[in-house]
């Protein structure tokens, strides 16, 4: 009942910041440090409700990523093909530094003082980003060229460090390279299709040994909560962004970093592995 009950809090806990500039990873951790879910068996879970958040966004955008397969296989539409290469594009550069150092960087940087660190550092990037004169040259997804894509797809590696957020990266990266704030969101979006995907899969596959019948439950509870919970959150953060910043969600970051790293030197919780 524990198991269940931590699958459904830490689904819950993913859906509602996969998509937000806040590191769903590093809540995760945090999270996992709290419940006692955090080792190995624990980071493929992690990996198994990312992907349930990730299903949201193709529900979200079902009618586009249809519009695009047919545009791709049946017409040749060179818009349609633009969209898929620079979103493959952007994907290449995390998925390449993962595989390289993805279990350097798991061993080392997978725990709560690190992440902590981490939620600060990007806290004061996005009040820099947001502070700046910003006039942005692309306003459409469809505007973007594939160097756009390379260039997103390179902020979007920094999030292979837990607590830098991968969503962050993208938009704020997005959004200092010339996209606008809508574009740059939604590009976020797509760009969780084959990262979340191919992470999923490459972990499952990993640590096959690990798994067993008896994980189909929690996992099938933390799947669906993140699925329901981040649907809820993307269309809630669309319509966020038609009037405000991010600079909410720095302030956020910073506090909670800064409790984080409180509470771990006063001995107040124990966090795991610092």
């Amino acid at each position: 009942m524990h198991e269940l009950i931590a699958a459904l809090i830490l689904g819950v806990v993913e859906g509602l910041t996969e998509f937000l500039p806040i590191s769903s990873t590093g809540h995760l951790i945090l999270a996992g440090a709290l419940l006692g879910v955090d080792d190995e068996r624990g980071k493929v879970f992690f990996m198994v409700i990312q992907t349930g958040a990730m299903l949201a966004i193709v529900w979200e955008y079902r009618l586009r990523f249809a519009q695009v397969l047919r545009g791709v296989l049946m017409h040749r539409d060179p818009l349609a093909l633009r969209f898929v290469i620079n979103v493959l594009i952007a994907f290449m550069p995390a998925a390449v530094l993962g595989v390289l150092f993805g279990k350097l960087i798991k061993a080392q940087l997978f725990a709560p003082v690190p992440v902590a660190c981490a939620f600060i550092v990007g806290g004061l990037i996005i009040l820099w980003v947001e502070r700046r004169e910003q006039s942005p040259r692309i306003e459409s997804v469809d505007a973007m060229t594939w160097r756009d894509a390379l260039k997103v797809g390179f902020a979007q590696a920094f999030a292979l460090i837990p607590g830098t957020s991968r969503s962050g990266a993208t938009i704020i990266g997005g959004m200092l390279f010339g996209l606008s704030r809508r574009a740059a969101t939604e590009f976020s979006f797509f760009l969780a299709v084959p990262t979340l995907v191919a992470a999923g899969a490459y972990d499952l596959i990993k640590h096959r040994d690990l798994l067993s019948a008896s994980d189909l439950g929690r996992f099938s509870i933390g799947f669906a909560a993140a699925f329901v919970s981040a649907f809820l959150c993307v269309r809630w953060l669309l319509r966020y962004i038609a009037t405000h910043d991010f600079c909410v969600f720095a302030w956020y970051r910073i506090v909670f970093g800064l409790l984080v790293l409180f509470s771990a030197w006063r001995g107040w919780l124990t966090w795991g592995p610092a």
